[in-house]
């Protein structure tokens, strides 16, 4: 079993309740109130008349009177304020059901509620009896569809509006904005829906919707102010926003200047608004605020598997040393506690990490690093002093390329160079990277792939290769859901220009375990001599899994792996190896926390018989 976890959060709350990263995992949610002044218990009898099993559910996610039933509120005053609050929360979730002719009626201990006074006290025996009764009517349909001012050009079917339609008040909304996004992609920052009469018709059961929308003048960006910074410079966060004066305004580079804020990672919190007028000079203003995150963070974790022991590290971080957003991370780690029975065996591993966003524009990052290393898996065992800087560069919001230069000092034996060969490899990292992923931890459509090259040159031994490597992965939802995903992965690489035994084996390709063929070994799959993985100068893997969610936190994911490693410069696919399994997920707010159990489909001798795999994220 392989598991890293990072302690983020553990919290204690009173003697019983007990929370990680913001999960309780025992204890009453009574227990989060203890402050809560004159506490009124009830229980709620909720009923949706001759409602589907889908609009039911809708309704009681809405619905807060039965959401926190569990949590008692304050008094006769509060149970008023829930309920009434709780009718508004439910005409909403029909309205957001096509549903306009739908009736909520709430009643508190036999009382309806429109005939409670606003001072009403319940007294006797708790809990209270509250009874939730919705007549959900009838489904409405879109009818007469007008398109009024600047939209009058506009096609209102582009966007959902079409008689007969989706007449959800969520698709009227989502139709407004996208109206008003689209005049706001010509440069106009200030276009906006002046005027909108909706009219239900019971008799026909439909809905007929008029939008007055102005579009205003084309502008370009005027002054960017920023407030809500302290240790962060001011300048540098306007700076890195990329809203240069005089441009005109576009919506993509307002998102795009809040996802880059965000990614910074010294911000809790990004807004990036316009003004609400034109300056003198005719240009919008932009609004930045945000709030600050705590710069110096620390942390540590462990890690777990069944064939290759223990492991603990532990790292001290800074996310804005000199105020411009730089970061500084310095970590270690050891490996494989249990698994051998020398000191000297056991993996080491201890490095510094900088980065400073913004040197050549607000879409670049410089980086730079110094790690060493000392390891010793099954197919060689390695110490090494590297290091290496360069560039990043975001070419796009899906594409990144990046590049650096690295130099690396090895000592490395293997079951080709038992006596150990020494290395001083320089080499030029070159990386392109196309996502377009909905979610980087848990993806329901879209697709990532990677191209790599690392041309090397080995400075004491007279060798040049180059390394390539390509990788994509594709995801796609089946239902309308997300309750099914289909999801694949394939990978290939090859090393070219220098024979097995010259390229160091850690830069050789190998195969098997989590993030691999699972079933497998770690580097279990591909040539051996003498009992010891060899790695190869190429390797193909594939991967598919069908992720089901039987809930809002449960996910089922049966999966098949395939992979080879092959001596030769392109893979051999006859001595392909195959694994499957099934797998549990448990979504969080920080991404599924994922456990695999794979089997060798056609394992050899000494392949293991299982294995089993923990993490955070999907598998890819």
């Amino acid at each position: 079993m392989l598991l890293s976890t990072t302690l983020l959060a553990v919290q204690t709350e009173q003697a019983m309740a007990f929370k990680i990263f913001g999960i309780r995992l025992w204890g009453s949610e009574n227990e989060e109130d203890p402050d809560v002044v004159d506490p009124l218990d009830y229980a709620v009898t909720f009923e949706v008349v001759g409602g589907d099993d889908g609009l039911t559910k809708a309704l009681e996610n809405a619905s807060l009177l039965k959401g926190e039933e569990d949590r008692p509120v304050s008094g006769s005053l509060g149970l008023l304020a829930k309920a009434r609050n709780d009718r508004e929360r439910l005409v909403a979730a029909l309205f957001s059901n096509a549903r306009y002719d739908g009736v909520v009626n709430i009643s508190i201990a036999g009382q309806r509620l429109d005939d409670l006074q606003p001072d009403a006290v319940f007294s006797g025996q708790q809990p209270i009896p509250v009874t939730v009764t919705i007549d959900p009517g009838s489904k409405f349909t879109l009818g007469d569809i007008v398109l009024k001012g600047d939209a009058a050009g506009i096609m209102g079917a582009d966007y959902g509006l079409i008689a007969g339609g989706d007449a959800s008040s969520d698709a009227i909304l989502k139709a407004e904005a996208g109206i008003v996004r689209r005049l706001k992609e010509e440069g106009r920052p200030l276009a906006t829906v002046t005027g909108r009469t909706i009219v239900a018709d019971h008799a026909t059961t439909t809905l007929d919707v008029t939008l007055d929308v102005a579009a205003g003048p084309i502008a370009g960006y005027g002054q960017t102010t920023v407030e809500g910074t302290e240790l962060v410079d001011r300048d540098f966060t306007v700076y890195m926003t990329g809203l240069e004066p005089g441009r005109t305004y576009s919506p993509k580079e307002i998102d795009d200047a809040r996802n880059r804020l965000l990614g910074l990672e010294v911000f809790s919190s990004v807004t990036v608004s316009e003004a609400a007028a034109l300056n003198a000079a005719g240009q919008i203003p932009i609004d930045v605020r945000v709030s600050e995150r705590k710069m110096r963070y620390f942390g540590a974790g462990a890690t777990f598997s069944n064939t290759e022991g223990a492991g603990i590290e532990g790292y001290w971080g800074h996310r804005n040393l000199f105020g411009r957003a730089e970061k500084l991370r310095i970590g270690g780690s050891i490996g494989r506690i249990g698994d051998v029975s020398e000191i000297g065996k056991l993996n080491y591993n201890a490095g510094i990490m900088f980065e400073k966003p913004g040197v050549i524009g607000p879409a670049s990052k410089f980086f730079a690093n110094v790690k060493a290393v000392a390891e010793h898996p099954d197919a060689y065992d390695r110490f090494s002093i590297a290091g290496n800087v360069g560039l990043a560069y975001e070419l796009t919001k899906q594409q990144t390329v990046s590049g650096s230069l690295a130099i690396d000092y090895s000592k490395v034996e293997d079951a080709l160079n038992p006596d150990g060969k020494r290395y001083l490899l320089v080499s030029l990292p070159l990386q392109y990277v196309y996502d377009n992923r909905d979610d980087k931890l848990n993806p329901t459509r879209g697709f990532r792939a990677l191209a790599y090259a690392e041309p090397t040159y080995d400075a004491l031994n007279g060798n040049m290769f180059v390394k390539l490597k390509g990788e994509g992965s594709a995801y796609y939802g089946i239902d309308s859901n997300n309750r099914f995903v289909l999801a694949g992965r394939v990978a290939m690489g090859s090393i070219l220009g220098a024979g097995l035994e010259d390229v160091p084996a850690d830069r050789r390709f190998y195969a098997g375990g989590g993030g691999s063929v699972r079933g497998y070994s770690y580097q279990g799959i591909g040539p051996h001599t003498d009992g010891k993985p060899t790695g190869g100068l190429s390797y193909a893997e594939t991967s598919i899994e069908m992720r089901y969610a039987y809930n809002d936190k449960i996910g089922i994911v049966p999966f098949i792996d395939a992979g080879t490693v092959s001596t030769s410069q392109f893979p051999d696919f006859g001595k392909v190896k195959v694994g499957a399994g099934i797998g549990v997920r448990y979504l969080t707010p920080f991404g599924p926390l994922r456990v695999d159990v794979a089997m060798p489909l056609n394992p050899e001798p000494g392949d293991p018989r299982y294995g089993i795999y923990a993490g955070v994220g999907q598998a890819f």
